[in-house]
């Protein structure tokens, strides 16, 4: 399968670089989301796949937000399908008035059409385009739509976009809701298997944002099932979130509308004892995970609110900035707006100038009434900030310290790293391996022009459990920044280096994105379990004190295989049980006699054993660490552009990682063995 992008170079190397009238082509019905699926969904990914059951549960979360729906079902099913329940109103059915067909088909067959383009059937939604359920229909190999009405049942078929039945009456019924039950396209998608704790996550959040709902969701493959139902509301969702952390305050709740009726905000946060900001921003339900002008407005009045407080009752021992308070900060910022403006149709980022502006003077009066009744809980939100300004500013002093050790314009670079030729950032990669062993593989391996590597020794600081200056002190991530070259953000989880510190006032870049190094950050470690814990050490870094290297789309993980698979001399690679199963077949299909006869020898191979000898000449090998590779095999499996698979880091996936981490490597001992025993089922090797 090619992307669009390679699609597109296919199509200009199979032309003959003529561009005539004929050239000119009309995309009609829903051929263009099938041409072009990451415009409308975001990618193609496992992550483009589990938008589409998003889309279609949000169209049902509007139902909730209209008043109309209590109950929602998520169904993953066994033949590979997933199916989304409300008891909503009903998708209409009727002839539409204009287009003179049916009103569901015209919903679920045409871009751009649905009832959320006024205020008069959802005042507010988080479908605003029209282009959710027709996008899901036109990506899937076959959809069932349900609907409960009028005393009826409705039912339609459709095959990539496309109804291949009408819409026809198959029961009868008291009650009303939608069933849209779809099969996801394996030809457009990467993988078409669905997770069953990505769905979880996200139906989870939404009951958390939406009290009054209740959200089932079934895996029939696994046979699990789960009801999330939060009378509790944000509140429940900040204990949630702070769950591994240790709280100092009691939760601050504010809800308001302001003088604008059409602008609901409701944020709950609290401090605990940790060093990092964990924020979480919601749109009529839609996670904003670049925030926007409702985050921009919660930040500037929390700041403002609280050093007037701190001031007025003489309580800053410092000079006192933006991130200051918010060091220790669990928050979640929902608002209702009937006519958000997002950035394009993934809605990550909120633009609505007058949003702004309206959390910002609720909070600020909120804010203020609630430091004034509780001067005792006031008094730890400004103590923690204290303390955080004390260690900014040992922080700083160490990091100038730093830049004064590694100072590029000095030319010394970490004496570890093995740079590559070229200087150009478009061009270059930096590959943080594990172990000294693996790093010399790589060294002799890799393409000197371009590739550059730095071994570490052992694994990183825990950044979690330290504060800014104790991981400045660090040698490993001394040399990481050293190496990349762009400076250290001194303050956890900092996604606006160089932005306003709620003030007002600017401040200097500490992390520079347009300073680094290289255009590619690569994390290689071994398929272990030791290398699972040094890439999660590193993610958490990273995401804490480097973000903008993922929010540009620069760190990678590489994919060393787990298998080797020879018969003579030819040699094969696999990534996973299933690859290596499919070699293993295929060899065996030129070699009559060389099959596996035995459940042993199966079942040896799924043991994971370094080597497991075949019939026919198959031998099984499995790769313990980077480093018993030699440099060839380590360029050809994991360093070759040619060849290589990466995943490239996005914000979800780290911060899934920061989470987990804390908890496991965090302070509170119940969480961690909740983990391990919620998950002890699923672990089929185990190192020890």
């Amino acid at each position: 399968m090619v992307n669009d992008f390679q699609e597109l170079e296919l199509e200009n190397k199979n032309s003959n670089s003529q561009y005539t009238e004929e050239s000119i082509r009309v995309l009609e019905g829903l051929e263009a989301v099938r041409q072009r699926p990451a415009m409308y969904i975001g990618d193609i990914s496992e992550r483009g796949l589990h938008h589409l059951i998003n889309e279609v549960v949000d169209n049902s979360i509007d139902e909730a937000l209209a008043g109309f729906c209590k109950n929602i079902f998520v169904t993953l099913r066994s033949d590979g399908s997933c199916s989304v329940e409300d008891d909503g109103r009903g998708i209409p059915t009727g002839i539409h008035p204009e287009k003179n067909i049916s009103t569901l088909e015209l919903v679920m067959c045409t871009l751009h059409a649905g009832g959320k383009f006024d205020n008069n059937t959802y005042k507010v939604s988080g479908g605003l385009h029209g282009v959710g359920v027709s996008c899901v229909n036109a990506l899937s190999t076959k959809l069932i739509a349900t609907v409960k009405r009028e005393g009826k049942i409705f039912q339609q078929i459709y095959e990539k976009g496309i109804p291949v039945t009408n819409v026809e009456i198959i029961g009868d019924t008291n009650s009303t809701g939608t069933i849209i039950q779809f099969y996801p396209d394996p030809s457009i998608f990467q993988t078409v298997i669905f997770k069953f704790e990505r769905v979880a996550d996200r139906l989870r959040e939404l009951a958390f944002l939406n009290p009054e709902v209740k959200i089932s969701i079934i895996d029939e493959r696994e046979e699990i099932k789960e009801e999330y139902r939060y009378q509790g509301g944000l509140k429940d969702f900040v204990s949630y979130i702070d769950s591994t952390n240790t709280p100092i305050t009691k939760q601050v709740y504010i809800y308001g509308k302001n003088d604008n009726p059409n602008v609901e905000v409701e944020i709950c946060f609290q401090y605990n004892t940790s060093y990092g900001e964990t924020l979480l921003s919601y749109v009529n339900n839609i996670h904003t995970i670049e925030g926007g002008t409702h985050v921009s407005g919660f930040r500037s009045a929390l700041t403002r609110t609280l050093n007037d407080y701190a001031k007025n009752n003489k309580m800053n021992k410092f000079e006192l900035t933006g991130e200051d308070f918010r060091e220790g900060l669990t928050a979640i910022v929902s608002v209702k707006v009937s006519s958000p403006m997002f950035e394009g149709q993934t809605k990550t980022k909120l633009g609505n100038a007058e949003v702004e502006g309206i959390v910002r003077s609720i909070v600020n009066e909120k804010l203020g009434e609630y430091l004034d009744s509780n001067p005792s809980e006031a008094k730890k939100i400004i103590e923690k900030a204290n303390s955080a300004a004390e260690a900014r500013i040992a922080a700083r002093k160490s990091r100038e310290l730093v830049r004064r050790k590694n100072s590029l314009e000095n030319s010394t670079l970490p004496g570890k790293l093995a740079d590559c030729s070229l200087n150009s950032p478009e061009d270059t990669e930096l590959f943080i391996v594990e172990g000294d062993s693996a790093g010399g593989s790589a060294k002799q391996g890799r393409d000197r022009r371009f590739q550059a590597i730095l071994p570490l020794k052992g694994k990183i600081l825990n950044v979690i459990k330290a504060t800014p200056h104790k991981i400045l002190e660090n040698d490993e991530i001394k040399t990481i920044i050293a190496a990349i070259g762009a400076g250290f953000s001194h303050k956890p989880n900092s996604e606006e280096n160089g932005s306003s510190n709620g003030n007002g006032n600017g401040k200097e870049k500490d992390f520079d994105v347009s300073k680094v190094r290289y255009g590619k950050i690569i994390l290689m470690a071994d398929a272990d379990v030791d290398g699972s814990h040094i890439r999660t050490l590193l993610l958490t870094f990273f995401f804490t004190y480097m973000r903008d290297l993922i929010n540009k789309g620069m760190l990678y993980i590489a994919q060393p295989p787990l298998y080797k698979i020879k018969k003579g001399k030819l040699e094969y690679y696999a990534n996973n049980e299933e690859e290596r199963d499919s070699i293993i077949q295929r060899l065996m299909k030129d070699s009559p006699n060389s099959k596996i006869q035995t459940n042993e020898e199966q079942e040896e191979i799924n043991e994971g054993n370094e080597e497991v000898k075949l019939k026919g000449g198959i031998v099984v090998s499995r790769f313990k660490g980077l480093g018993e590779m030699n440099p060839e095999q380590l360029w050809e499996t994991t360093m070759n552009p040619e060849k290589r698979t990466l995943l490239r880091v996005n914000i979800e996936d780290a911060e899934k990682a920061a989470i987990i981490f804390q908890t496991l490597m965090g302070d509170k001992v119940e969480p961690r063995r909740e983990f391990i025993e919620r998950n002890a089922q699923y672990v089929k090797n185990l190192d020890i």
